[in-house]
């Protein structure tokens, strides 16, 4: 099943319908963070790519345009920081902040930008009914860099082009952009997109150097602090970098958000697929099947390999930290094979289904015959999914689905 935009919009709107219930029946704070992980979730895999699809548009018609973008990182806020808004020359909007107030609020600073051609930070409290009318629901406080942008400008052009490019092809890159002072309506100077080789679409008059271990790898000797988050590269969440000459930095990750890698192309593997593309993942699926191996079953996934064998299946696959394993192959020994061959990768993630009966039996199974011992496989997660009683494909994909997010936000 493909979710098309109205389809994803659709669920966005519900979640959205339940900040305005909860201004009559209060959610217990561990209900608030899901639902706006669920937000965030629909907007870092999709809407993002629409949003940049939409300004390059609007490049390529040489049409202004404004961009809201949230940065804070206080409450719910966090949640929804890098949530994008484009605002036409006409007052008309594309994407969203959250809706309601907050909205309403930033659109008022609309024409001041656009005559002054200039950008401003705009802060905001929300709580209580104010919160309910946006998507952060429960409440918090927020930051929103309000900024012209010039369709004329060829060095943005180019810079939202490469983003673009880089989240069609799920590549890691960073938006930095110089922040104005807070309260102030001024021109943005510096803005340059980076990639994880060290290369730069635009400039940036600080040195910018890719140890990309830690915040002083990115800016060399001209850090002064890191505020939001310790580490900018693992991030998924905008972070602020204040230079020794006092000026701020926004670094802003259009990142690759992982590759989930289904090994087995069966009824739950269909499922599977859809909804690891609907929360941002790239999928590839992989089976020694052609008649089920195909773009007819799996439409929504970005590739499909049919390979000779699942003994040869990892052959030519990049794995690494970003990589998520998930095998769910028809039976016992070809699961025995791929997760031979997956406990020698450095993936962030390994999946495998099955009950804990016939997950023993393939550990006891790789002991004898691999060389590995039964603690190598406490990485493995098996019976794989989170246990909420599972049993239909569709419900199991859910499950499967709920443990890679987990996964991966633990890897922020």
């Amino acid at each position: 099943m493909i979710f098309n935009k109205f389809q994803r919009h659709f669920i966005f709107l519900v979640v959205r319908l339940l900040g305005y219930v909860k201004i009559f029946f209060p959610f217990p704070h561990s209900l608030c963070w899901l639902l706006v992980e669920l937000n965030q979730l629909f907007y870092k895999g999709h809407v993002m790519k629409d949003i940049f699809q939409h300004i390059n548009e609007l490049f390529e018609r040489g049409e202004d345009f404004a961009l809201a973008t949230i940065f804070s990182r206080s409450g719910s806020a966090p949640r929804t920081s890098g949530a994008r808004m484009v605002i036409h020359a006409n007052g008309s909007i594309y994407g969203t902040i959250g809706g309601g107030l907050l909205e309403a609020q930033v659109l008022q600073s609309a024409p001041q930008i656009f005559s002054e051609r200039g950008a401003l930070i705009r802060e905001f409290s929300l709580s209580g009914k104010d919160a309910s009318q946006t998507d952060m629901i429960c409440g918090g406080n927020v930051a929103v860099l309000i900024e012209f942008i010039d369709a004329g400008n060829n060095t943005y052009r180019k810079i939202f082009q490469e983003a673009l490019a880089a989240i069609n092809e799920h590549r890691r890159v960073w938006l930095l952009t110089e922040l104005p002072p807070s309260g102030e309506l001024t021109q943005i100077k510096r803005r340059c997109l980076l990639k994880q080789d060290g290369s730069t679409v635009g400039k940036l008059s600080c040195t910018v150097e890719v140890g990309l271990g830690s915040p002083i790898g990115l800016f060399g000797d001209e850090v002064e602090e890191v505020t939001e988050q310790p580490d900018i590269t693992s991030s998924r969440s905008p972070v602020v970098v204040r230079l020794v000459s006092g000026e701020r930095l926004l670094v802003e990750p259009i990142c690759d958000y992982g590759t989930v890698y289904i090994f087995g192309a069966g009824h739950v593997s269909q499922k599977l697929a859809s909804l690891c593309s609907l929360v941002g993942f790239e999928t590839v699926v992989i089976d020694d099947r052609a008649e089920y191996a195909n773009r007819e079953r799996f439409p929504s996934a970005d590739r499909i390999l049919v390979v000779q064998s699942y003994r040869h299946c990892f052959e030519d696959l990049p794995i690494d930290e970003d990589s998520y394993l998930v095998i769910v192959t028809r039976g016992h020994l070809n699961d025995s094979e791929v997760l031979e061959r997956a406990m020698r990768t450095r993936a962030g993630y390994i999946g495998m289904i099955g009950s804990k009966r016939k997950r023993d039996e393939v550990y006891k199974h790789l002991v004898k015959t691999a060389g590995f011992r039964m603690e190598d496989f406490s990485r493995v997660n098996s019976p794989i999914g989170i246990p909420i009683g599972a049993e239909s494909p569709e419900e199991i994909a859910v499950s499967i689905v709920a443990e890679l997010i987990q996964a991966r936000a633990k890897r922020k």
